[in-house]
């Protein structure tokens, strides 16, 4: 039976197990640049910036789900953002995505939340259909922009013009 519990610091290894585990499914493992000290500073440091919920079978590791608020000016409402759901292979096939997603809605319900989103590859047709399976609607007329790494670091810099 799947167990879900909130992540303590002791599970800041798993968890970046888990996250580089994800990574090379998705073919990104060159972008982890995360470590077990960063980890624990965000997720359980003053204040905390993310949220792990992990997912367990007779004590092994079968998953996590990593999340954080957000906020929907148009909603007037806090959201939940899904940054990462991952079920390892050998646990797939079972419903625990589905229990993770359920209890994630759960959980954004008791908090007030007025949506739960996240992003998916375009080319997981697997992970689509699960997600279309569970009500979800793509966002077809939003395109994700990102400044990042050098980027970032000029736009920060670059006096305005």
């Amino acid at each position: 039976m799947l167990q879900l519990r909130p992540a303590t610091p002791a599970d800041v290894e798993m968890i970046l197990g888990l996250i580089r585990e994800l990574a090379d499914f998705e073919q990104l493992l060159q972008e982890v640049s995360a470590d077990a000290a960063t980890l624990d500073k965000h997720l359980f440091g003053e204040p905390a910036r993310a949220e792990v919920l992990m997912a367990e079978v007779a004590g092994e590791t079968a998953g996590f789900a990593l999340f954080f608020h957000n906020f929907s000016t148009f909603l007037g409402k806090p959201g939940l953002y899904l940054e990462d759901l991952y079920v390892r292979p050998a646990f797939r096939g079972r419903g625990y995505g589905r229990t993770i997603m359920q209890h994630m809605a759960r959980l954004a319900l008791e908090r007030g939340c007025g949506r739960l989103e996240w992003w998916v590859l375009d080319w997981n047709e697997a992970a689509i259909r699960f997600y279309r399976s569970l009500g979800a609607v793509a966002m077809q007329d939003w395109t994700v922009q990102r400044v990042s790494g050098e980027a970032l670091f000029r736009l920060a810099q670059d006096p305005p013009e």
